[in-house]
């Protein structure tokens, strides 16, 4: 075993230190923002402003917060999550005990919110396949290692070539937020669920999305607890992605691409159709990834938060998404029980 394998808990406590000595080392780049807040169907957008991204551009096959482009088709070439690790940047190693699978953790190299950081495969395993159990439970790890130590993270992961994905090595990606969660997240924890244990849609928002709140799990539950908390539910959401994608007219070739979001409270997976979106008479082409759905939203200049803001959020995530065939989907479901059942 690598001797850097450590605890989620390790892990979490080690960000801040390594984040200073990766920045100080000008290993790591911090491109400082400003938040402003816009309400809109029901939710307070965050839309956050990074001028300076104007004049050092996010370069392709780095992962971040940042716009940035399609997957980079030569990242198997020049992949940086492949070891070794540029050593400020390494905060350690992760290792499922079940399946064995190893995993590196690493800080964003270009971050806009401090102590960005992402869990990486050890071994290439591509950004269009689907979270594995294994993937799952480190996942969750790390996020019950934040909250015990008194920080609210929450995970994202870019699946495929129009999900805002833009490198093509398998990576989970961790965001510290208040601690009511993203913006979306409130909504979520906001909906009256007639029945426990099965996926939900949050109807007040214009696009596809796909919701599972998770029962509540201690800190002292074990992996093999998490994977079945967690993985039954992801294969649910992915089941109902696969479903609206098909329901969609000329939607593009390939493997369907979507967005993961997941919390200590709910897993939400959004289909998605279009990488970017132009905005109107500005001409400006945002990139939306998870980010963008979660309710947290990245624009270069003050020009492009107007343009956003006149085009409507929920049009903008409405471009770049599928429509909702939740009731479809639903009554689907009733059908298949009531064939089952013999009434």
């Amino acid at each position: 075993m690598c001797s850097s394998v450590m605890k989620a808990s390790d892990i979490i406590s080690a960000l801040p230190s390594r984040f200073e000595t990766a920045q100080s080392s000008g290993d790591l780049f911090f491109f400082p923002s400003e938040v402003s807040k816009h309400e809109e169907i029901g939710i307070e957008w965050e839309i956050r402003l990074c001028t300076a991204l104007q004049k050092k551009p996010v370069p392709a096959g780095e992962a971040g917060i940042a716009p940035s482009n399609q997957i980079d088709e030569t990242s198997k070439n020049s992949d940086p999550f492949a070891p070794p690790y540029v050593p400020n940047l390494h905060v350690g190693d992760l290792r499922d005990e079940s399946s064995e699978a190893e995993y590196g953790v690493l800080l964003n190299k270009y971050s806009v919110v401090p102590h960005h950081f992402l869990l990486v495969t050890k071994e290439f395993m591509p950004q269009t396949s689907p979270l594995m159990p294994h993937d799952l439970v480190q996942t969750y790890l790390l996020l019950l290692a934040a909250r015990k130590a008194h920080k609210n993270y929450f995970a994202f992961y870019n699946c495929g070539s129009n999900s805002g994905a833009s490198q093509s090595h398998k990576h989970i990606q961790f965001i510290e937020v208040e601690d009511d969660g993203p913006p979306i997240e409130r909504l979520a924890k906001a909906a009256n669920l007639e029945v426990s244990g099965k996926p939900f849609s949050l109807s007040s928002v214009p696009y596809a999305n796909h919701v599972y709140r998770l029962p509540a799990l201690s800190n002292g539950a074990s992996p093999e607890q998490l994977e079945q908390v967690l993985f039954l539910p992801f294969l649910s959401l992915l089941d109902l992605v696969i479903s609206t994608v098909r329901h969609a007219p000329d939607y593009p070739p390939g493997t369907p691409s979507y967005n993961v979001i997941l919390t200590l409270e709910h897993m939400h997976l959004i289909p998605r159709r279009w990488e970017t979106y132009t905005l109107g008479e500005s001409g400006a082409t945002l990139s939306i990834n998870s980010l963008g759905f979660a309710g947290m939203l990245m624009v270069k200049s003050e020009s492009e938060c107007q343009a956003l803001e006149q085009e409507k959020i929920g049009t903008v995530l409405r471009g770049v998404g599928v429509e909702s065939v939740h009731d479809l989907q639903v009554a689907g479901t009733s059908m298949e029980a009531m064939d089952e059942t013999g009434t």
